[in-house]
């Protein structure tokens, strides 16, 4: 059976369950982005001929590329396996500090998954949910799977879900989180820019680094040119690299806190994102540290604000307002305001060491 008229029917209650709780009601072009009478959407993962069996292992069939991100997005402390499929004999268009053109019928895959035990060396593992973003030439739509429990198949999930997990961390602490699985419109919400959904992740800054392919370790830009995957590739020392945010070895205490923040927050903050109107931009590329929050009072004050004056006071993390945020977990104060259910403790010590070495600019 494939989903057609229904997910119409459904996308459209979620909407309306938004609007109630937002100020600003979502448009009603949002139907149009993630479903039609028109569509036939498989209702398992498996239909998508993506991944060998078994399913869970994840090899990829012919054609189905892996790729990795320097700094990735938060989510809970899941780990995730990336992939991309192009159509056959088409490529990518390189655009520099941007996500790449993509031709029509390009599938993006996203497995989120947890390591049962992250103080040994191997563990079983549980994969929670698999997202494809489509190309689908006017637009990108977005499409979740959550695995069912023996892991064989992911069921087709429009309205989110919560998703008990458990797992052991590297000092050996139990942890535990409901896992939040995004509706449709969520999707929308944190991949919108200029009004039109689009992927966040593969970049060039963030596609500049090594991965271990069948053949071999090799650049993953070099190894998407080579293989007629991405078209116009200028000189690969021209080419900016975003730092790894948990890597010292990767640049220096600002490009990784920059990392961090382009990928956790710029997706909204930069001047094309629905946070546009807050003049909070935090790409890596910032070079005005007003606009990067410096000094900067917030545009609505509120409990957000934590009744403190500025996002970001150079040298004093506990007077900044950027840190309070991304410290808490109160659905009227947190940022990221979804996605999360967690604190990135490593995240937000990393900010805040930035903050208090930053000099009063």
């Amino acid at each position: 059976m494939k989903c057609n008229l229904i997910v119409l029917f459904v996308v459209f209650g979620l909407m309306l369950s938004s609007c109630s709780k937002q100020q600003k009601p979502l448009e009603i072009e949002e139907v149009s982005l993630v479903g039609s009478a028109k569509l036939d959407v498989p209702e398992r993962l498996s239909e998508w001929g993506l991944f060998d069996e078994p399913l869970a292992k994840l090899i990829p069939k012919k054609g189905v590329i892996p790729y990795e991100l320097n700094t990735p997005l938060f989510t809970d402390y899941s780990l995730k396996k990336r992939f991309i499929k192009l159509p056959e004999n088409t490529s990518a268009t390189y655009v520099a500090n941007e996500v790449f053109d993509f031709p029509e019928g390009t599938i993006l895959i996203k497995n989120f998954y947890y390591q049962k035990d992250l103080s040994k060396d191997e563990s079983e593992s549980q994969i929670i949910e698999t997202r494809l973003l489509i190309n689908e030439g006017k637009s990108w739509n977005a499409w979740t799977y959550v695995w069912n429990e023996d892991q064989s198949d992911a069921d087709l999930e429009i309205a989110g879900r919560n998703v008990p997990v458990s797992w052991t961390n590297e000092e050996g602490v139990i942890k535990n989180v409901n896992y939040s699985v995004p509706n449709l419109v969520q999707c929308k919400s944190c991949h919108e820019l200029s009004g039109t959904m689009t992927p966040i992740g593969p970049s060039a800054r963030q596609l500049n680094g090594d991965l271990h392919y069948e053949n071999g370790i090799k650049n993953q830009l070099t190894f998407w040119s080579e293989n007629g995957m991405l078209d116009s590739l200028p000189s690969l020392p021209t080419v900016q690299k975003l730092a790894r945010w948990d890597d010292p070895n990767s640049g220096t205490l600002d490009d990784r806190a920059r990392a961090w923040l382009e990928i956790n927050c710029a997706h909204c903050h930069r001047p094309e994102g629905p946070a546009k109107n807050t003049g909070l931009h935090l790409q890596a590329s910032v070079t005005d540290y007003y606009r990067l929050g410096v000094n900067k009072p917030p545009i609505a004050a509120g409990r957000g604000s934590g009744g403190m004056k500025y996002s970001i006071v150079a040298g004093k993390p506990d007077e900044s307002i950027l840190l309070y945020r991304i410290s808490s977990l109160d659905p009227g104060v947190m940022m990221p305001e979804l996605g999360r259910k967690m604190i990135h403790e490593e995240g937000v010590e990393l900010i805040r060491k930035w903050i208090a070495e930053m000099s009063d600019k």
